[in-house]
């Protein structure tokens, strides 16, 4: 999808030439890409929608190569888009046609890992699940796991504040960061927060988690680790009806139970997962729960207990609890291939990421079965089910004409429905440009005047990922304008 029309689109006027001559100066000649087929493997993320070659593309090696790039760029007046893994699904990383991608694959170094503080210290470019893989022989690992967490850096989790099957317990990514350095738009280094519990002042390092790049470039980040438990069961349980599912998530959450994780899947996800990882998922079930316990074997069998009985009252028709490691993880994988799994029945789909109350998740798949006829697409859901983090994946082919619209009108109503239901339009994924208007559903003027304000403190010109996150303030007036046009005589929550 061209990015004409779209609040990232404005423009600014960088004479490429000079950009490229100054950012070859301070650059090993490796390091500069300035060919269009060199330029092309950046031109999204995992929002593919939508694509945008970059003006250039700059890969540091290190802080000092960074901080180059970004005076030189704030001198000019060219915009800039940090990239990690590029794995992220709602636009955040694409490019800007006036601006330089700067790539920090390369900045991959596991500095250090501190196991009597249980810290590690790792660059922007280093996998998520690497991190727990350099823990693991000091009894460690990083809670924090997106499903991309194989492929997703640590660097572009801050950025997103990303969270993962495992989140209800342990946390999402500001919850286990501690400390985060990086270089304001000017090249000036900065650090967030410390080793310390606490420290003075405003809690900026909350402020940067989840700020989707949009205030400083993240060059190197303290996070916390967490002891492996003893032992994790998970409980898979069928439901024949989401709504009895939905019943059962509130009540594990009511009778004080806060598992290691809670997701839910409906009929479709687990049609397209079953056949895809062989998870031993229940094909007739009209729904799934997996939920699991950890910590000592004590524990885990007390609270397996309280778990499957509150399953048997919410109607459960059948459950199993996993007897091995082996058999807990195959549980587990079927939940992380779901995308991957989806991608296999359908040429392209959509990820939403709206975050609703817990009570109202079956209310919100019901809604979303509605939306499904009314826009004559596919819908497999999984959600986060602890936390009330909802995925529709939308399925539609961008080579049938009017596809792509309609799945992206589908999302969108989809979010406006979170909102009204007491929630949010993102849970893990960022705003990027897939939401960035929606954010006039959830805020008002005054408080997108706010983070605009909040934004110029930080890049007075802004230059860094620019059109991505919040509004313009023109654009969120149309939005309001138009939303009032089309309000309906009576609501209908």
């Amino acid at each position: 999808m061209s990015m004409e029309g779209n609040s990232a689109d404005r423009r600014f006027a960088v004479d490429r030439p000079t950009l490229i001559r100054r950012l070859r100066a301070v650059l090993p000649a490796q390091a500069l890409l300035v060919e269009e087929e060199d330029l092309r493997p950046y031109d999204c993320d995992g929002l593919t929608a939508y694509r945008q070659l970059p003006l250039l593309v700059a890969l540091p090696e290190n802080e000092s190569q960074a901080q180059a790039i970004l005076k030189v760029c704030h001198e000019l007046k060219a915009p800039v888009v940090a990239r990690g893994a590029a794995t992220g699904l709602s636009g955040g990383a694409t490019p800007h046609a006036d601006g330089v991608v700067v790539s920090l694959a390369r900045l991959k170094k596991i500095v250090s890992i501190d196991a009597l503080s249980r810290t590690a210290v790792v660059q922007p470019g280093v996998r998520n699940l690497a991190v727990s893989e350099a823990a693991a022989p000091y009894g460690l690992y990083y809670a924090p796991d997106p499903s991309s967490q194989i492929a997703c850096t640590i660097g572009g989790n801050v950025a997103e504040n990303s969270g993962g099957v495992h989140c209800l317990k342990y946390g999402l990514t500001v919850h286990n960061v501690l400390r985060v350095r990086g270089l304001t738009m000017a090249g000036e280094i900065v650090e967030f927060g410390n080793a310390a519990l606490d420290a003075a002042g405003y809690d900026l390092l909350a402020l940067l988690n989840g700020s989707e790049g949009l205030l400083a470039m993240i060059t190197e980040v303290t996070v916390r680790l967490t002891p492996k438990p003893q032992l994790a069961q998970v409980v898979i349980a069928s439901f024949d009806d989401v709504r009895r599912a939905g019943d059962a998530v509130a009540g594990i959450i009511a009778a004080g139970i806060i598992p290691a994780g809670l997701e839910m899947m409906d009929k479709k996800a687990i049609h397209a997962v079953e056949p895809y990882v062989n998870a031993g998922y229940d094909m007739d079930a009209e729904a799934i729960l997996l939920c699991e316990s950890d910590g000592t074997p004590e524990e885990v069998a007390e609270e397996i207990g309280r778990i499957t009985a509150v399953l048997e009252r919410s109607g459960a028709s059948a459950y199993c609890v996993s007897r091995t490691e082996a058999e807990r993880l195959k549980f587990w994988a079927g939940r992380k291939a779901a995308f991957p799994a989806v991608g296999r029945l359908t040429p392209d789909y959509l990820c939403m990421d709206g975050t609703i109350p817990r009570k109202r998740l079956a209310e919100m798949l019901q809604e979303i079965t509605l939306l499904s006829g009314k826009y004559d697409l596919r819908c497999a859901n999984v959600f986060h089910a602890g936390d009330g983090n909802l995925h529709p994946l939308i399925m539609y082919d961008a080579n049938q004409p009017g596809q792509l619209e309609r799945a992206m009108a589908f999302g969108a109503e989809i979010l406006e429905l979170s909102v009204r239901f007491g929630g949010t339009i993102t849970g893990e994924h960022g705003v990027g440009i897939e939401k960035v208007n929606l954010m006039a559903e959830q805020f008002g003027m005054a408080e997108i005047e706010t983070f605009h304000r909040l934004k110029a403190a930080f890049d007075e010109h802004g230059l860094l990922n620019p059109g991505k996150g919040v509004p313009t303030l023109a654009r969120c007036r149309e939005y309001i304008q138009a939303r009032v046009a089309r309000a309906p005589t009576a609501p209908r929550f």
